[in-house]
């Protein structure tokens, strides 16, 4: 009884004095343990006196399922309860269990299996990890692949494989691998098609999308029919043609009125003049073409922009090269031709030749039953304008030329040039709808603001319609002539088209690249071996210097090739004379000048800086240097052939052949060699040369000579001396 008292005094003393608080790891609440019979044993669930004090307090219902208290003797080994067993009879787990990290088999059984690297949750209970195990091979695999997502790659007809590579994000080498899977040899530049770039990509989840089509959206290609409502007459824009120097611009001065010959370096048009003229019959557009044979690509160009050409033909010299080839051009354009027989006040002047001539090119003259209008001029006695006129303009009246004003803008560029104070500079005709200051524009690759205009008199404009020649000011670099200005809806569209035009056109300058090949190798080894005349063209156009770099291109050949370094409109700079040192070319200059400034650099660096106003001398002058560079060819021309019947061999002089001239002749001097069976045993010069005792200078067929060879005696009966002489033919072209 003793005993008992004293127990319950110490119970009633542990509820008085509260045990010190400890941290517990993790989270485990003493919920887990009231489950004793007993209501009243609940506070008992708690330790009364913290580990290591004394002996342990038990309660006295069924001791033998007590949870022990701290202090008492730990379980034997052997008989150590399981953790599922200790929560099935609501025991606590042990205090060195609650210190010690949990599941470090379950991790090391985790990182061996492979399983779940994300759930990191299934650490607490193990119930639903029951009768499972972690999946090994493929279940890897889906864990750690993400899904395929669908997206898009927009490109035009080809795509080079590391670009490709670039926008889907893998690495090149596989999709080399999976083009040889489908028989594409390619490398990391060299462009693949449409169909090989689809398929590849859509075995990295990406669709192909033809970038043409966006470009198409952007710009707002109206293929339809446009309504007869919105349409409205337009001027006819007239293209003059012709052979040069037969009258051309002459005859556009007389319509303008103005002096522009007197302009033109040697009386020559040198790039394509647009200019607007007001008759009393309405509004006519011309354009003044060069008639050189070194603008036909300027020739073509204009033809393509016009309605009508007007073929001037001088009645004293008739049909020449260039009149043929405009005649070509206009019929190639489907351009209607009226025929301007001009300087038929010049002595000499037959008009009906000129007719003669013209109809064996298919021109049938209206008098003779066809449908070419012929018309008798002459721009300097100002005969025949009046009637030139009223035939261009009866002929615009047949062709019902309309346009839509209220469109967007479109139209062709026909010269462009890089002005010092005013950046870049195109001449632009509009061919429908309304060009306006402010508009956003986009011309070949690229694209710009129009900032300013100007008509064909140089005076500002807001505003330019169709069949308008104007000069726009604004684009971001210099167009090539015969590109189309499209007006967008704002820059953002007007610079996505150019960037898209501008990589399609990187593209297709490296598919150009020649692939080396057992069928080329050998002429690239030998490229070593041939010239090279390097040139850098500045002129005030780029009509012009695509027009000297096309004829430059003629003088090549296979012993000298001309390559242009660099050819730009514009003034001579510092950098061009930099590029020109660097790459031992010469500067030429075509109507521009270089300032002090860069003579002086020029000098300096010992580059050659040539300027012309004509482009006859600066052609002259290329085919002279590249003549010059080219080596010279050699002739031989056999004089005679003699044969050697007797031999004298004379003191202090070697051995004499005496030698029957068979042909020709035996000239003294002259270079011989010797044919023993018909092979060649030696060459050299023909030393001496006597007829009998006196001293000949040449020997006709069907005498006897003696002919002494110089520096050889081992002449023998039966030989053929050979006489021949080696002419020099220099290069021409």
């Amino acid at each position: 009884m003793d005993s008992v008292e004293d127990d319950k005094a110490r119970v009633a003393e542990a509820k008085e004095t509260p045990p010190k608080k400890k941290a517990k790891p993790r989270k485990h609440a003493p919920a887990k343990i009231i489950k004793l019979p007993d209501a009243g044993a609940v506070p008992l669930a708690k330790p009364a006196v913290p580990a290591g004090k004394g002996a342990g307090i038990g309660v006295p219902v069924e001791p033998v399922e007590q949870e022990p208290l701290a202090g008492t003797k730990p379980e034997p080994k052997g008989k150590k309860l399981t953790r599922k067993e200790r929560k099935k009879k609501g025991v606590p787990p042990a205090e060195e269990e609650k210190l010690k990290p949990k599941r470090k088999s379950f991790k090391r059984r985790e990182i061996i299996e492979g399983g779940d690297l994300y759930d990191r949750g299934r650490t607490r209970g193990r119930k639903k990890l029951k009768g499972t195990r972690p999946q090994r091979g493929g279940a890897k695999t889906q864990i750690t692949t993400p899904k395929a997502i669908k997206r898009k790659i927009r490109m035009d007809e080809s795509i080079s494989v590391a670009e490709l590579a670039k926008r889907m994000g893998v690495k090149a080498s596989e999709i080399i691998a999976r083009l040889m899977e489908l028989g594409v040899m390619a490398t990391m530049n060299q462009q693949v098609d449409f169909e090989s770039a689809a398929i590849v990509a859509s075995e990295f989840g990406y669709e192909v999308e033809r970038a043409s089509a966006t470009e198409e959206e952007l710009l707002r290609l109206d293929v339809e029919d446009e309504d007869s409502g919105n349409l409205v007459k337009r001027p006819p824009v007239i293209t003059i043609m012709g052979h040069v120097d037969h009258g051309k611009t002459s005859l556009l001065d007389v319509i303008r009125e103005s002096r522009i010959t007197e302009g033109e370096a040697g009386g020559i048009t040198q790039h394509i003049g647009a200019y607007k003229v007001d008759t009393p019959n309405g509004e006519i557009v011309f354009l003044d073409t060069p008639g050189h044979e070194a603008f036909t690509a300027m020739r073509a160009r204009g033809a393509s922009v016009t309605d009508i050409v007007i073929l001037v033909v001088a009645a004293d010299d008739g049909v020449m090269p260039q009149t043929i080839e405009a005649i070509n051009h206009a019929k190639a354009a489907d351009v209607p031709i009226v025929v301007a027989v001009n300087k038929i006040d010049k002595d000499g002047a037959d008009p009906e030749r000129v007719k003669r001539e013209i109809s064996e090119h298919g021109l049938i003259p209206e008098d003779w039953g066809g449908d070419t209008m012929f018309v008798n001029v002459s721009a300097k006695q100002k005969i025949g304008i009046d009637e030139l006129l009223d035939a261009v303009l009866l002929q615009a009246e047949l062709l019902e030329l309309k346009a839509n004003p209220d469109k967007k803008a479109r139209g062709i560029v026909i010269e462009s040039r890089i002005d010092p104070g005013m950046g870049p500079v195109a001449t632009v005709l509009v061919k429908e709808g309304t060009l306006v200051v402010g508009d956003a524009i986009v011309c070949g690759v690229h694209y710009g603001k129009v900032r300013s205009m100007l008509d064909d008199k140089g005076s500002p404009i807001d505003k330019a319609g169709p069949s308008m020649p104007v000069k726009i000011m604004g684009l971001a670099g210099v167009v090539a002539a015969g590109d189309e200005l499209v007006a967008v809806d704002d820059e953002k569209s007007a610079k996505s088209v150019s960037q898209r035009r501008l990589q399609k056109q990187r593209a297709q300058e490296l598919a150009k690249r020649e692939s080396i090949s057992l069928e080329n190798f050998f002429e690239k080894m030998q490229t070593d071996e041939v010239k090279s005349l390097n040139v850098i063209i500045k002129a005030d156009v780029k009509g012009s210097c695509e027009a000297i770099e096309d004829s430059l291109k003629k003088f090549s050949s296979d012993e000298v090739k001309i390559e242009v370094v660099h050819s730009a409109p514009g003034t001579i700079i510092e950098s061009d004379v930099s590029l020109a040192s660097a790459s031992n070319a010469i500067i030429l200059g075509f109507n521009v000048r270089p300032s002090s400034k860069v003579r002086a650099m020029a000098k300096e660096e010992q580059v050659d800086i040539r300027t012309y106003d004509v482009i006859y001398d600066l052609l002259d002058d290329i085919k002279m240097a590249v003549a010059g560079m080219m080596e010279s060819r050699y002739e031989e021309d056999v004089l005679g052939r003699a044969e050697v019947r007797e031999l004298f061999v004379i003191p202090k002089k070697g051995t004499v052949a005496g030698s029957f001239v068979l042909e020709g002749k035996i000239e003294r001097g002259q270079n011989a060699r010797i044919l023993r069976d018909g092979v060649v045993i030696y060459n050299g010069k023909i030393g001496s040369l006597r007829r009998f005792k006196d001293d000949a200078r040449e020997v006709a067929s069907g005498y006897e000579c003696g002919i002494g060879i110089e520096n050889y005696n081992d002449i023998k009966i039966g030989d053929i001396i050979e006489c021949y002489t080696v002419r020099e033919i220099r290069p021409e072209l």
